[in-house]
């Protein structure tokens, strides 16, 4: 079965807004197109298997959360469920939308785009036809409307606009309430919020003022409007509606000046205060705001990166600090008023901040720049990645969170890798550096230089890890380092070309080294260095790639032709032809047609994998390809972007965008230029950063299979994204027979026939039934449960207990199982044990984590135990001599404190 897209790692926030879950534990953060949920209590996150065309602008989450409405660029909204993690209901806008929120009843939800407001049915717990039906439009400001929030009981909601003034309009109509703008504000608003269960109003603006808004009517002051007045209007709505194309449903149109006749008996806003936030130049515009009604607590962000916190009504300054030098785009904060999560678009960040306690919750950012790089540790459990941005970040892959970043390198880091022992990381630079990184103590140990300044474009590390070498793009020469002294072994000349990759046998002490001479080289690293063969291409080499087991070597040319090679006798052993799989979309500007483009390209990264009968190749394209070796044919592409706000995506130009001048992509909207015409330098491949607006090329610069085998991993425009093997349920059957059935697998287990009982349930290779039958199995019995299992089932077993180890707390029984495997079949997988090293790694990656977590536990108790021994100690010491009140008050409180 092929992997399925699993998660997303290396980017954290893109653009959009933020939003906590019910419960307050979880926060919703839109990735590009795709939305990710960061678990905070158990310190997860998960990227879900969902993406919209184009990137997501705003997200709705409903009240109960189990619903979520997102919002892409151009208004093509998707209604999500949170709970099956899957689309329900597509639906398009039309127009780009600037907000959408739901009414704390659950019962509504309002969007705004243009300068409307659009009253919806939220969709509900019955099926229907149409999960969105338009209830009301809502006319009055005079330009865009951009932010909305609700009453407590559902009954009113306030919008604000582009043209300083804010509305209050009803989702029902109520007699005694006319639609009018307060205004007050000199520049655009950025938010309003209604206090906690009143019509009073707070509306900040751009040039960061607060005005506050004082209500005459209470929320049950509010009357119905009689039942004819209302039928009146609502046949006038139909009939308006019948000479429309599109449904506007009832229109309600509000007044910026209503006379005083007007406004009689009717409920009155007057400005009861004015309040300015301390602005430090121009530049310091306020960019975000969000209120925590119960607390009154106001969060306000500006462009500067600085955050200040507020107590309302009174204005009391609690905190001002700053979190970054960059823009905060998005502020939310939790349902008990904790934790504020904040989201900077220009550099990617992700901060959960708790203000009273001052420390973060969650501290996340990613590249700021694309990646280029990336590498397994051989456990599988965490992933090194290296970006253009000049930093080497490592994640955790089974929580997706980086929990350390090295920010050593000035320049671009176009290499990293781990060693054999996977406590140590390398990456090369082109600052002329490469560097070793100790992930125990988290710091650069080793730097590696050569004699002249080299910008370093490949890195390898042979399988001791003893010897480092890194290929140089300037001088075509090889240099090689002793890892325990930081020494320069020697330089390998030879290549008449930039070095392009280099890869060491894992099996033997040689390097490949590919170049763009039409060269591959391999070198013995034990015999003085010298050159072992060399291997002719028909084309400059890209990269190259060993089999696991050393034995093959898989070479990718420019003229798009994957070639395997015997490296033993140099012989060529088959070749693909794949330029035609890469499948290249057309970009905007492109004079030609995406299948004349692709004719010159090639793939640039490849990777075997874990067993060796496999590889993956991708390049600049939104296809990865993955190939069987031995057939020498295409098993499946992997699309790994839907986003059309990347550049290269379509095969064909849209014929809408193309005018008499040309593409419109060739007009920079709001360009300082003479003529506001973009014409891109050549060879750019992620958008000329001067532009107002650009669109990153879709391409995959690094491609790393697991060692595990049951993942792998590609860095694209978008991000790290992460495919698995699918753990959902999927029936696939082992030598199936008519009597294996569940109620026969139940029978043979109260017969206590555990050997038959397991084998059966493996051939019906359902999950949960195998769970079932091992964890049926006394602890007694296991030994000879698992002597008297045949081989084929042995690995089996073993895979399902790597597995389970994540999800069970049955720790102590799953490793009496593996030991007694082990020590029990282990000569016999030791002659399999190629074949067998991804499920074996799979197993130690699952003990290890559970072992880090367990011994610091332990070790946390240890230390409680020694605390309240020494403690016990002290006072029976002072017992023995005579006690005073003063000293039975200290052992209480001190005993107060242990528990």
């Amino acid at each position: 079965l092929p992997p399925q897209f699993s998660g997303l790692l290396g980017t954290v926030y893109r653009r959009g807004n933020l939003s906590f879950t019910r419960d307050g534990n979880s926060l919703l953060s839109p990735v590009g197109n795709r939305i990710s949920l960061f678990d905070l209590k158990n310190n997860k996150c998960e990227t879900l298997p969902l993406a919209t065309r184009l990137n997501i602008v705003c997200v709705g989450l409903s009240p109960d959360g189990s619903l979520a409405i997102l919002i892409d660029e151009e208004g093509a909204a998707l209604l999500v469920s949170l709970i099956g993690k899957c689309v329900i209901h597509q639906f398009y806008f039309h127009k780009p939308v600037h907000s959408v929120s739901f009414s704390p009843d659950g019962k509504k939800f309002v969007v705004t785009k243009d300068n409307l407001a659009y009253l919806y049915h939220a969709p509900g717990k019955k099926r229907e036809f149409n999960a969105f039906v338009l209830d009301k439009t809502y006319y009055g400001p005079y330009d865009e409307t951009t932010c909305i929030d609700w009453t407590d009981d559902s009954k009113c909601f306030a919008v604000g606009s582009k043209d300083m003034s804010t509305w209050v309009f009803g989702a029902e109509r109520w007699a005694n309430l006319i639609y009018y703008s307060l205004g007050g504000h000199k520049d655009v608003i950025v938010a309003c919020f209604f206090e906690e269960n009143s019509l009073d109003l707070y509306t900040i603006s751009q040039d960061a003022a607060l005005c506050v808004w004082q209500c005459d009517t209470e929320l049950e002051g509010l009357k119905p409007m009689p039942p004819k007045d209302a039928a009146k209007e609502r046949k006038a709505a139909e009939d308006d509606e019948e000479l429309l194309e599109e449904p506007k449903g009832e229109e309600i149109h509000g007044k910026a000046d209503p006379s005083e006749q007007e406004t009689r008996n009717k409920v009155k806003y007057s400005r009861v205060a004015k309040y300015f936030f301390n602005k430090e130049g121009d530049f310091n515009n306020l960019t975000a705001a969000a209120y925590h009604k119960k607390t009154h607590l106001l969060v306000t962000g500006f462009a500067s990166g600085v955050f200040h916190l507020h107590e309302l009504p009174d204005f009391n300054l609690i905190h001002s600090l700053s979190i970054s030098d960059q823009r905060i785009a998005s502020i939310s904060i939790n349902c008990t008023g904790d934790w504020i999560a904040f989201g900077c678009s220009g550099l990617g960040q992700l901060l959960v901040w708790e203000w009273q306690s001052e420390s973060y919750v969650l501290k996340q950012q990613g590249h700021f720049n694309s990646m280029v790089s990336l590498a397994y540790s051989p456990d599988g459990q965490y992933i090194v990645t290296g970006g253009e941005d000049g930093k080497v970040k490592v994640w955790n892959t089974s929580s997706s969170f980086c929990f350390v970043t090295f920010t050593e390198h000035n320049s671009g880091v176009t290499a990293v890798t781990f060693t054999s022992t996977g406590y140590v990381v390398l990456s090369a630079s082109l600052d002329g550096t490469v560097r070793a990184f100790d992930l125990h103590r988290y710091r650069n140990f080793r730097t590696f230089t050569s004699p002249r300044p080299n910008q370093f474009s490949c890195l390898a590390v042979d399988s001791s890890g003893e010897i480092v070498a890194a290929g140089s793009q300037d001088s075509f020469e090889i240099f090689i380092w002793s890892m325990q002294s930081g020494r320069l072994l020697d330089v390998l000349a030879g290549h008449e070309g930039p070095i392009s990759s280099l890869s060491f046998n894992p099996m033997k002490c040689v390097l490949a080294s590919a170049s763009w001479d039409k060269t591959v080289k391999l070198w013995d690293m034990l015999d003085s260095w010298r050159t072992k063969e060399t291997l002719i291409m028909n084309s400059d080499v890209l990269v190259v790639a060993f089999r696991p087991d050393g034995k093959e070597l898989a070479v990718a040319a420019l003229n798009g032709q994957i070639t395997f090679w015997d490296h033993e006798n140099a012989v060529q052993t088959g070749s693909i032809e794949g330029r035609h799989d890469l499948q290249m979309g057309r970009k905007e500007l492109d004079k030609i047609t995406a299948k004349q483009a692709a004719k010159g390209k090639s793939f640039t990264t490849l990777c075997y994998s874990a067993d060796g009968q496999s590889i993956l190749a991708g390049g600049l394209s939104k296809f990865v390809c993955i190939y069987n070796v031995k057939e020498q044919i295409l098993m499946k592409k992997f699309e790994i972007s839907r986003n059309h706000s990347l550049d290269a995506m379509e095969e064909y130009l849209d014929r809408r965008k193309m005018t008499e001048f040309g593409s419109m992509a060739l007009i920079d909207e709001g360009g300082g230029g003479d003529d506001g015409v973009a014409i891109p330098l050549p060879g750019v491949k992620r958008g000329d950063m001067s532009y107002r607006h650009f669109k990153p090329e879709i391409r995959v610069t690094c491609v790393r299979f697991c060692p595990t085998g049951r993942s792998w991993a590609a860095t694209t425009t978008e991000g790290l994204l992460l495919y698995s093997l699918d753990s959902g349920l999927i029936f696939d059957p082992f030598e199936l027979d008519i009597d294996v059935t569940p109620s026969n697998i139940h029978k043979t287990l109260s017969q206590k026939e555990y050997t038959m009982a397991i084998v059966m349930a493996f051939k019906l290779n359902e999950k949960k039934l195998i769970q079932e039958v091992v964890e049926a199995v006394p602890s007694s019995e296991v030994d000879v449960v698992c002597s008297s299992l045949p081989d084929l089932y042995v690995e089996k077993l073993l895979e399902f207990l790597a597995s389970a180890f994540e999800t069970s707390c049955h720790l102590e029984f799953y490793l009496i199982w593996t030991h007694k495997l082990l020590m029990l079949h282990g000569q016999k997988l030791k002659t399999r044990s190629v074949k067998l090293l991804p499920v074996i790694q799979f197993l130690q990656k699952s003990i290890q984590r559970h072992f880090e977590d367990v011994s610091k536990l332990c070790e946390w108790n240890i230390y409680n135990i020694k605390y309240a021994l020494a403690i016990s100690q002290q006072r029976g010491m002072k017992r023995s001599a005579e006690e005073t009140p003063g000293e039975e008050e200290e052992l209480d409180s001190d005993s107060d404190y242990l528990m």
